[in-house]
């Protein structure tokens, strides 16, 4: 989701309640996404530590709390306060309390629930796992949600009647929930209609969403996850199109077995683990040549783009 949405969404919820900790809450809601400096700084550098790209460590339980608590003290200070405020010309004066503390983690776990509903997810039990959960119903950025929000801001920033405030909020809501609910009904038809329509051996089948409501990211794939089909699938034309099918992995070259402890190390490396992190399906090619393999990795999801890694191990043949 983008970022206003996560400051919305929490000072919506808070002002419904009739908190005073509104602010606290949607500083709390926006938080997570200060990762976003961190992954600049090193997601290029230093792969090792992919975990600090963006979705990575603040978008935990643990780590959330530790982010949001680190935001509200910043905020709180009277001078990043003062500084702030002379730039928007609002006041944006929060409290370094226990209970403000609960409010802005309160925030930081909305944004955690939006950005589980959109694509790739988060990684919400890190450190114990970097495993990423998603619903994926949403696209990471909805145009519509983002131009409703933006303008949704704009009303509370502006000194208008108090009603208008209170409905440009409750509308807002309604078509975030509305657009939810749409998108979960669409992927739904649309896994089912795949469902019944699965050939050959493949046995599973998953959906991703896109920009368009009604057009859906079918991987299908067999109980060994050694062939996917790839497809664009619209529930409202009942229609299937961009078809690509993809082996895993696709040797060329060289036996199973020189190959399989090339990738063995291969698989630890940090871009590695990084691509992987970041990635749907992490699919293998590989060459053998010259006593090394080239290992290319790629996203079934993102092969429309060719996004790639490619390394390269020594490995004498057996």
């Amino acid at each position: 989701m983008d970022l206003i949405t996560h400051f919305l969404v929490p000072y919506i919820i808070l002002a419904a309640v009739g908190s005073k900790n509104k602010l606290a809450g949607a500083f709390g809601g926006i938080s997570p996404d200060f990762d976003t400096i961190s992954a600049a700084l090193t997601g290029l550098l230093v792969p090792e530590l992919f975990i600090f790209a963006h979705r990575g460590i603040t978008h935990s339980f643990i780590f959330a709390l530790i982010t949001s608590t680190l935001f509200l003290y910043i905020l709180s200070r009277k001078q990043v306060n003062k500084f702030i405020s002379n730039i928007i010309r609002r006041d944006i004066s929060v409290k370094f309390t226990k209970t403000t503390i609960a409010i802005a983690y309160f925030g930081a776990l909305t944004h955690l629930f939006l950005d589980f509903l959109t694509t790739k997810g988060i990684p919400l039990f890190y450190p114990f796992s970097i495993t990423r959960y998603a619903a994926e119903i949403y696209p990471a950025i909805h145009m519509v949600i983002t131009i409703l929000a933006a303008i949704t801001l704009l009303v509370l920033y502006l000194k208008v009647n108090e009603n208008y405030k209170k409905a440009s909020m409750a509308i807002f809501m309604v078509v975030l929930i509305s657009f939810g609910c749409i998108m979960a009904y669409e992927k739904s038809n649309a896994l089912e209609a795949r469902s019944l329509s699965l050939s050959g051996n493949y046995s599973h089948v998953s959906a991703y969403p896109t920009r368009d409501v009604f057009t859906w990211n079918i991987v299908e794939s067999n109980a060994q996850n050694s062939s996917y089909r790839v497809s664009e699938y619209n529930t409202w034309l009942n229609q299937e199109s961009n078809i690509k099918i993809y082996q895993n992995p696709l040797i060329e070259n060289g036996s199973y077995s020189s190959f399989q402890n090339a990738v063995n190390i291969a698989n630890n490396l940090p871009v590695v683990e990084r691509f992987k992190f970041i990635s749907y399906y992490a699919l293998v090619d590989a060459k053998y040549s010259s006593g090394k393999w080239d290992i290319i990795y790629y996203d079934i999801l993102n092969s429309w783009t060719e996004k790639s890694l490619t390394v390269s191990i020594p490995q004498n043949e057996e």
